[in-house]
């Protein structure tokens, strides 16, 4: 039986839970609506949150059947884009420099491009890890 690789950890999904009535634990999990629903609804109204303490290790394996490993690290990029965002940190460590130069200068496009990330990080990432771009 092979082992999948853990691309996302569950440390780091802990952590980003603790803030998770905002849903960033469920965008780094991959799941980008029920993320964009507790953004909306501080967690379903903290009754989502609080069950999403026990769904974390299963969140987390599907995340790492999905998602490609390579030399970019999805837990140190999410990290950079949940704290460091609007600055366009998580670009530049992925190695877009233009579109990072222009979250920097923009505040991440005025957050709209930070919410874009917070949806599309992990195909982007597992993209980079593939050699796509």
């Amino acid at each position: 039986m092979t082992q999948s690789p853990d691309t996302h950890s569950k440390v780091i999904g802990y952590l980003l839970w603790i803030f998770g009535f905002m849903g960033a634990h469920r965008f780094y999990y991959g799941r980008p609506i029920t993320g964009t629903i507790w953004f909306f609804t501080l967690g379903l109204l903290l009754i989502g949150w609080v069950i999403d303490l026990f769904l974390i290790p299963g969140m987390d394996d599907e995340a790492s059947v999905r998602y490609a490993e390579g030399p970019v690290s999805f837990n140190l990029t999410w990290v950079l884009l949940t704290f460091l965002g609007i600055f366009g940190v998580h670009r530049f460590y992925m190695g877009k420099w233009i579109t990072g130069l222009i979250w920097f200068f923009t505040g991440g496009l005025l957050l709209i491009g930070v919410l874009y990330d917070y949806w599309t990080l992990n195909d982007q990432i597992s993209q980079a890890n593939e050699g796509h771009i």
